[in-house]
């Protein structure tokens, strides 16, 4: 869009004949045109507006599913940090219980104690 922007001020200041752009050749003055179309050739064969465009909708499908559950005065927001309260406390339960070693890991004299361990 950019490029169309300037192209058209380049066209308008070229045909008005305005300071340096009555010297200016054609060729200069169309160049951003053809930029703009090999942009827009690029982004559609490369996907990348396809990309964007499902994006919009899909923040769009998330924004609907929001409102309308909200309208039925169901509250996601406390579900969702219900979930991730859940979450936090497995992985500092994960976190916070001591490793065990397994009597096969161990070399005969490095044998130590282990909650594994029947010599306990």
């Amino acid at each position: 869009m950019y490029l169309v922007i300037l192209g058209v001020l380049l066209l308008a200041a070229k045909v008005a004949e305005w300071g340096p752009m009555a010297r200016l050749s054609w060729w200069w003055v169309m160049a951003p045109f053809a930029g703009a179309v090999l942009w827009w050739h690029f982004a559609d064969t490369s996907g990348w507006t396809k990309r964007r465009e499902m994006n919009r909708m899909q923040e769009r499908k998330v924004q609907r599913r929001q409102r309308a559950l909200s309208a039925l005065g169901l509250d996601l927001g406390r579900d969702k940090r219900a979930s991730a309260t859940r979450a936090d406390v497995a992985r500092r339960a994960a976190a916070a219980a001591p490793p065990v070693a397994k009597a096969d890991d161990l070399a005969d004299g490095d044998r130590k104690r282990t909650s594994r361990d029947p010599t306990m």
